[in-house]
């Protein structure tokens, strides 16, 4: 059994209240439930209510108590929030009417009251039991927050959390919710007078089942699984003159930093989004520039070093194998023994090539969601680069589709080809050896791998994670697949994807 973990915070006025309930909205998700205790007039709906509204980035979302609905449900931009009072309950049978036995899947539960049903609440929970205190003042109340189950880590952490922010002197800024990503990490914008900073929550990765040669998926592909990397590699593209974020303040053992703020003006326009040529072309300048630096491989880290991982040919048969395990289930087109095997003799034939050619650092994820356009600043500089903690050592041309063929959105044909001629153009101009036929056909080889992997990665987000919305990705990966696929040196992985591979579903 895990023993709970409890630790109490002063909460001197409501501005206080939001700033905890914030704090924690940065560490729960969709499945951990809440309970809030305390008499009338205690403060907990207040507290749901600054939950509820730091949740959906609304700051005047109307938040009504449900002592009267005793549910109230809430359609929020990360997942969906339930809101009950149990005051008016008798008897925890009563729950399965309103919607609370069995407690909803995929969605944060936050429930006033809860000792009017305690056999109805589960093990894993966090409990807020506030209660007033006058001598701090008419609003002041004492929160005593406790974990219980596999909770505990969480208030542990959340404890880590103020404590970090204290130390920082960001305890008493106001914090606006940001968007997060496919990832495990969220992020908030701390607002101190004039001064805005990004604060970021980055939780070991957990290990996950050891499916691939005796490792998780994300040791086995070499994804970061703590913070340490994305501050190595943060100090050394900005030695490269590239503009990552500068670290204000960190805490490496618990993952959680403070960063400059680069706004959130980005490198697309429009309705659908389409590329911004000028900033397309800066950020694409920026990759001629770093892959045409011999860099290091090693890069200092505290008082340590960080050594890059390689992007190995296991890695990478390790990622498009996600189509084969996600994507083509869900297609009814599962592989035989037979072909499943051809698929992966294929690929290990056809990546010898890019393996082969000379390395550098792949940012791997050097795309519009991840660069923020910096017009203040010149060059390569006005390309701001924030996601880059899973770099890794490989093939130069891996970068340049993820920028190019733009999982996200849809970049032209024509628009991909006449950026791949100017990133050619510049490499040629720094080095007349470079050879342009040689790296498209690089180039084609790690697009068919990395939007071979993208379909499995948005199936597996899918079915396993909850997150459907990016099934909506797919014919745009499709498309850029088949352009990869028409390349001669690709000619027997195109004829075995037209027999084995089903186009997604529209």
């Amino acid at each position: 059994m895990i023993a709970p973990t409890t630790f109490s915070v002063a909460l001197h006025n409501e501005t206080a209240t939001a700033q905890l309930m914030a704090d924690l909205a940065l560490l729960v998700g969709a499945g951990d439930v809440i309970t809030l205790t305390g008499d009338l007039g205690a403060g907990k709906t207040a507290a749901a209510r600054s939950l509820i509204r730091y949740l959906a980035g609304d700051d005047e979302l109307e938040v009504p108590s449900p002592t009267f609905t005793l549910v109230q449900g809430y359609e929020l931009p990360p997942f969906p929030v339930m809101h009950a009072d149990l005051y008016r309950i008798e008897d925890a049978s009563e729950l399965e009417e309103i919607g609370l036995s069995p407690l909803p899947d995929a969605t944060l539960v936050v429930i006033e009251w809860p000792e009017r049903a305690p056999s109805a609440m589960p093990e894993d929970r966090i409990d807020i039991a506030l209660t007033h205190r006058p001598a701090l003042g008419s609003n002041a109340r004492a929160a005593d927050i406790t974990g219980y189950g596999k909770a505990a880590a969480t208030i542990a952490r959340l404890k880590a959390l103020r404590e970090f922010l204290d130390v920082s002197g960001y305890t008493d800024a106001t914090r606006k919710r940001m968007p997060g990503d496919a990832s495990t990490r969220s992020y908030a914008r701390l607002v101190r007078g004039e001064e805005i900073v990004i604060l970021m929550n980055f939780p070991q990765r957990p290990d996950g089942a050891a499916l691939y040669n005796g490792k998780s998926y994300s040791a086995a592909v070499h994804l970061a699984e703590n913070v340490r990397p994305f501050v190595a590699i943060d100090e050394g593209l900005r030695a490269q003159g590239l503009s990552a974020p500068v670290i204000h303040h960190a805490d490496l053992d618990h993952g959680f930093l403070i960063t400059e703020d680069f706004g959130s003006e980005g490198m697309i326009e429009g309705d659908p989004p389409r590329p911004i040529a000028e900033r397309y072309e800066a950020a694409i300048d920026a990759l001629a520039m770093l892959h045409g630096r011999t860099l290091p491989e090693t890069l200092p880290l505290a008082d340590q070093t960080y050594a890059i991982p390689v992007f190995d040919t296991e890695a990478l048969l390790i990622e498009i194998g996600l189509m084969p395990e996600w994507y083509l289930p869900d297609r009814n087109a599962a592989l035989s023994a037979a072909a499943r095997a051809e698929f992966f003799a294929m690929w290990r034939e056809l990546l010898k090539k890019p393996l082969a050619a000379p390395r550098t650092w792949i940012i791997r994820d050097y795309h519009s969601p991840n660069l923020i356009w910096l017009g203040d600043r010149s060059g390569i500089a006005r390309v701001g680069v924030i996601d880059f903690q899973d770099a890794v050592l490989g093939p130069q041309s891996y970068d340049v589709v993820s920028l190019l063929q733009d999982a996200r959105i849809d970049v032209p044909e024509n628009i991909e080809l006449a950026l791949l001629s100017r990133y050619i153009k510049a490499r040629r101009a720094d080095d007349a050896s470079f050879e342009a036929a040689g790296f498209a056909e690089l180039y084609a080889i790690m697009s068919a791998q990395r939007n071979t992997r993208l379909l499995g990665t948005f199936a597996r987000l899918n079915r396993r994670d909850g997150k459907p919305h990016y099934l909506r990705h797919q014919p745009r990966i499709w498309t850029y697949l088949q352009r990869s696929l028409a390349h001669p040196a690709l000619s027997s992985l195109r004829e075995w994807y037209l027999a084995n591979v089903p186009p997604p579903q529209t």
